[in-house]
């Protein structure tokens, strides 16, 4: 494991944050989540690749996208609600929910192994998957959303899960409204807004849960990845930002472009790849 980086691969890894941004922002767009599906796995390879130590790679990873995915999902709610698409009701009912269960999710995060935050993900996207790609329209749980306590346990549950996930809460919200018999873009759009409530207080989360750990990370961590907040990296955060928030619009246009049905497949197979990846990273970890 090297102590520092070389120009050439500063540079390379510099570019390999912002085409990651570029696509985060495009995904943000289409799919109504922040982008932090497909951030956490490619930031997880980058600190691998300058050597941030196991233990401290996924939840680092987890509070990094979440730090990133704040202005995308600020900007891909303006776009969809200037569109008119999203429920601003479901969004007042989950709003207080979603909050404590991002609270929740972060004090897990500062005393859980690395191991869980790849088995969320791998169940996560998982369910995700299969419901998008081999779903039915008669696979519904009601016509409409429950009243009263189950919808706010819905909206803690997705705080606490997006939060251990590092995403902007639009898989777990999809899902859940689609099974309500929502449409497919009014379900993306309403996502867009719940990644604003979870990515802000999530960040701030992970600043606190990664405090009190950064003086026992090796210092190739902060030789490497400087100006790193708890278990947020601000460089990296500072890289993807600006491309993230130019192709989120984009995003925005290809969704309300595309058919019900090649959305619900487009999201599918994304999450498919997602889900394998963390699959085999979880099962190399248990042969170790």
């Amino acid at each position: 494991m090297s102590v520092g980086l070389s120009l050439a691969d500063l540079i390379w890894l510099a570019g390999a944050l912002m085409v990651a941004g570029a696509v985060t922002g495009v995904l943000a767009g289409v799919f109504g989540v922040g982008g932090g599906a497909i951030l956490v796995p490619v930031l997880y390879e980058l600190f691998q690749l300058v050597g941030v130590p196991l233990e401290a790679r996924m939840p680092l990873c987890v509070g990094t996208s979440l730090a990133i995915i704040i202005p995308t999902s600020i900007r891909s709610y303006r776009a969809h609600r200037a569109r008119g698409a999203v429920d601003a009701s479901v969004l007042r009912q989950w709003a207080i929910p979603v909050v404590a269960g991002v609270a929740l999710g972060s004090l897990i995060a500062r005393v859980a192994p690395e191991f869980l935050f790849k088995l969320v993900f791998v169940v996560v996207a998982g369910v995700s998957a299969v419901r998008l790609l081999f779903g039915r329209e008669s696979w519904r749980i009601a016509e409409d959303f429950p009243r009263g306590p189950l919808m706010k346990l819905y909206g803690l549950a997705i705080g606490v899960l997006s939060t251990l996930m590092g995403i902007g809460g639009g898989q777990l919200s999809n899902l859940l409204m689609t099974f309500y018999g929502r449409p497919i873009h009014q379900a993306v759009a309403t996502s867009s807004g719940l990644g604003v409530l979870i990515s802000i207080p999530g960040a701030l989360g992970y600043i606190y849960a990664g405090w009190p750990k950064a003086a026992e990370l090796p210092q190739v961590v902060a030789l490497q990845f400087p100006f790193a907040l708890g278990y947020v990296s601000l460089i990296g955060a500072l890289v993807v930002m600006p491309a993230s928030m130019l192709t989120a619009p984009l995003g925005v246009k290809l969704a309300h472009a595309l058919s019900k049905r090649r959305l619900e497949v487009a999201f599918g197979l994304f999450l498919v790849l997602v889900c394998a990846r963390f699959a085999v990273s979880l099962a190399a970890g248990a042969l170790r």
